[in-house]
């Protein structure tokens, strides 16, 4: 009853397994991530973020102005 477990305790037979397991599992990610279009399409749209700069500068950010109390 308990030959599989056995089995897979061989280091030679447990390579196997864990190499179909962890390519099923690369390949399911590939299919989840590139499988539907408006997915793909979204996730090649963030690749720019990075290089993304704001041209002007956020003038009512309360840090460099101050509170009404501190002006006074």
């Amino acid at each position: 009853m308990w030959d599989w477990l056995k089995w897979f305790t061989h280091m030679e037979n447990s390579k196997v397994a864990a190499l179909i397991i962890f390519f099923s599992l690369f390949v399911a990610i590939l299919i989840y991530v590139f499988g539907h279009k408006q997915r793909s399409e979204r996730l090649e749209s963030y690749k720019y973020i990075p290089f993304d700069e704001d041209d002007e500068p956020d003038t009512n950010d309360s840090k460099h102005k101050g509170t009404q109390d501190e002006r006074e």
